[in-house]
């Protein structure tokens, strides 16, 4: 229960809080692009099975792969990308804290 909650709480709550402190006169826009970072999850279909609570999506899913995160970390660093890019960096945040609690 603590791990759904923790999980899922910076999933959604974090890219929130962070449009609210960082983007505060677009917030609404800047959380919608963060929050829609979720649609990496697509990549849980090509695996089988789709979904299993004992294993770690961290470098096992191509978009969850350390290629992937090396270049989500270079969209924080462009001022057009910036926002997506914190959206899939908080993603792989909320799916870290998963594994760290497996």
């Amino acid at each position: 229960m603590l791990q759904t909650t923790i999980h899922y709480s910076i999933h959604f709550l974090v890219p929130i809080l962070i449009a609210l402190l960082f983007f505060r006169e677009h917030w609404k826009i800047a959380s919608i692009i963060m929050l829609s970072a979720i649609i990496i999850d697509l990549d849980h279909l090509l695996a089988n099975p789709i979904f299993d609570p004992t294993r770690c999506s961290i470098n096992f899913h191509p978009l969850h792969s350390y290629y992937a995160i090396g270049i989500y970390i270079i969209l924080t660093f462009i001022k057009k990308t910036r926002i997506i890019g914190l959206g899939l960096l908080i993603h792989m945040l909320a799916d870290w804290a998963d594994c760290l609690m497996m």
